[in-house]
């Protein structure tokens, strides 16, 4: 047999399937294909065809396979990220995410370069499945000059390069000279790539997802120069959600959160709540945004994004995120305007700003309703998944949020 042609229709039959993810289909046809053969020539086709399936693996992480994700665009079909110089880098010791912020330091050895997309390999608290993250260095960053830092969690059925493609943040982060940082979901921890918002152990602080979450946080600090003061999380849809856990849980961490097609936190602590809440809303009042901490800080301001033709999480939780946050500052006055986004898309945005005497004229949320909008990012780029090129610019108008709200000193 000629094994050079055998090597070509191999990699034929198992492209297809690399390409919506199904890498374990496709080292099971390799497998197959091979079976009995026994010689080393076929050896040779198998160890080919299967470094094809872990270049894969190595380089963009599971694909997604459900059907729901029909628009994720495979990069065997698209054109890679541009600002994705991908290295793997060493974990730092086990940071503890309870310990203060660390103050900023000057550039280390370990430190990403400025103008870099890097794979970050990552030694999180013991049991964590998550190894590993990428971080945006903007290309102005400096040896001792504190940077913000922006905390981005995909959807479910996405990942860090697909998530960053979408939103464009990199790219706009890079002109405020902010640090971007996207955790991976471990592709065991969810089968399909979601981020735990619903479980109760992944909803405290100290514990699960969180803790790990922030430990993510504490170790960039450590790579990095980081204000402290302007430590901000969002999310999209089980990002979201996600979002709005670690802002009730990390107060004293994040200094404003966004979220975008979300749910509040606490909205469900289990698959079958959590799947009621995304049809309709979350049953109950779960509690404010952000319960009371030891060291005072109260519930961050949090900018909200929902289309109200949202038919995967419906736009009745975006109303009560913001419910919730309103319990934490009764009296809040609400500025309502309406517009169109240069690509057509209505919307309505919504300011509440805190009643007299809480600050002169300090917001406690934003609301952006999105008219006729699905479950994407509102003004994202068409080759990332999940995104709605035609709207309002989410991903600017969430880090101008953010830039305005810095942390009060403590």
């Amino acid at each position: 047999m000629d094994w050079n042609k055998k090597v070509k229709q191999l990699l034929n039959e198992v492209t297809p399937l690399m390409r919506t993810g199904q890498l374990a289909d496709a080292t099971r046809a390799i497998q197959q294909a091979l079976a009995g053969q026994g010689t080393a020539a076929a050896t040779a086709a198998g160890s080919a065809a299967a470094g094809r399936v872990a270049a894969w693996r190595e380089r963009f992480g599971a694909a997604p396979s459900s059907p729901a994700a029909a628009a994720w665009k495979a990069p065997f079909g698209a054109p890679d990220v541009e600002d994705a110089v991908v290295v793997d880098r060493p974990a730092a010791p086990a940071p503890d995410a309870h310990r203060p912020s660390p103050s900023p330091s000057p550039r280390n050895a370990r430190a990403e370069s400025p103008g870099s997309f890097t794979r970050v390999a990552f030694a999180g608290p013991a049991g964590a499945p998550q190894d590993h993250y990428y971080l945006s260095v903007p290309p102005g960053a400096a040896a001792g000059t504190p940077m913000p830092l922006v905390l981005m969690l995909h959807g479910c059925t996405q990942n860090p390069q697909d998530f960053a493609l979408g939103t464009g943040m990199n790219e706009a982060a890079a002109p405020a000279n902010a640090l971007v940082l996207y955790p991976a979901q471990a592709q065991g921890a969810n089968a399909h790539g979601c981020w735990n918002w619903f479980r109760p152990q992944d909803q405290q602080r100290g514990h699960g997802e969180p803790a790990t979450l922030v430990a993510m946080v504490r170790d960039a600090m450590a790579r990095h120069p980081v204000d402290a003061r302007r430590v901000y999380v969002a999310g999209l849809s089980a990002g979201g959600a996600m979002a709005a856990l670690l802002a009730r849980e990390y107060p004293d961490v994040f200094a404003a959160v966004g979220v975008h097609s979300g749910l509040q936190a606490g909205a469900a602590h289990n698959v079958m709540g959590a799947l009621s809440a995304m049809k309709s809303g979350a049953k109950g009042t779960p509690g404010p945004a952000s319960p009371a901490h030891e060291d005072g800080a109260g519930a961050p301001p949090l900018i909200v994004f929902h289309g109200d033709a949202d038919e995967t999480v419906h736009a009745r939780n975006g109303e009560q995120l913001l419910a919730a946050a309103l319990r934490s500052a009764p009296g809040a006055r609400p500025e309502a305007e309406t517009g169109q986004s240069p690509g057509g898309q209505r919307y309505t945005r919504t300011v509440y700003r805190a009643a007299p005497g809480s600050g002169p004229g300090a917001v406690v949320a934003e609301h952006w309703q999105l008219n006729g909008a699905g479950h994407a990012w509102a003004g994202g780029h068409a080759r990332g998944s999940y995104t709605d090129p035609r709207g309002v610019d989410a991903t600017a108008q969430m880090l101008r949020f953010f830039l305005e709200h810095p942390r009060a000193a403590g």
